[in-house]
Formats: C-alpha cells, sequence, structure tokens
C-alpha cells in the first residue's frame, strides 16, 4: 500500500498557522480594497474567497516542508522483562548507594 504521511510536526504546525494568516490578511486587504475602488462588496467576499482556499491548499496537507523537525522519540522500554526479573515487588523504589 501507499506510503503517505499524514503528520506534521510541531514547527511545521507554526509555520503552516503563520502561513495562513498572512495569506488570509493579503487578501483580505486587497479585496477590500478592490470591492471599495468598484464598489461592490461582493468582489471582497470572492476574492477574500479565494484566499482561504488558497490558504487551505497550501497549509492544510501535511507538505514536506511542514515534516523537516522530526522528533527523535525514545526507544520504548519492554516491560515484560523487567516485571519477569524483579519479583519481590520493588519496581519503584530507589535502591541506595553503598
Amino acid at each position: 500500500m501507499l506510503d503517505i504521511q499524514t503528520h506534521m510536526d510541531f514547527a511545521g504546525q507554526g509555520k503552516a498557522e503563520r502561513w495562513s494568516r498572512f495569506i488570509i490578511t493579503f487578501f483580505g486587504i486587497v479585496g477590500l480594497a478592490y470591492g471599495a475602488f468598484v464598489q461592490q462588496f461582493s468582489q471582497t467576499v470572492y476574492i477574500l474567497g479565494a484566499g482561504f482556499v488558497l490558504s487551505s491548499l497550501i497549509t492544510i496537507p501535511p507538505w514536506p516542508l511542514y515534516r523537516r523537525n522530526a522528533l527523535k522519540w525514545q526507544k520504548p522500554i519492554d516491560t515484560d522483562a523487567k516485571s519477569s526479573s524483579s519479583e519481590s515487588g520493588d519496581e519503584g523504589k530507589k535502591k541506595k548507594k553503598q
């Protein structure tokens, strides 16, 4: 089956949020100026809608641009081997230094 990445790292989420806000704000300002120039509020709404669609296409999918800072996960602890080796039930207690 295809190996499609569906995650976005934390830094990528911040970058996507900044891009989204910038694009929608830019299209809102341009749309407001153009709508005021032609005296049609509908043109402002159309331009803002186009900015929303463009922003969604750029920021919602997890493009490789948003997956550059992968987290380094710790290796899982094998709990079966640990519980079978300690039969006294002192798993949570710290050992004293001698």
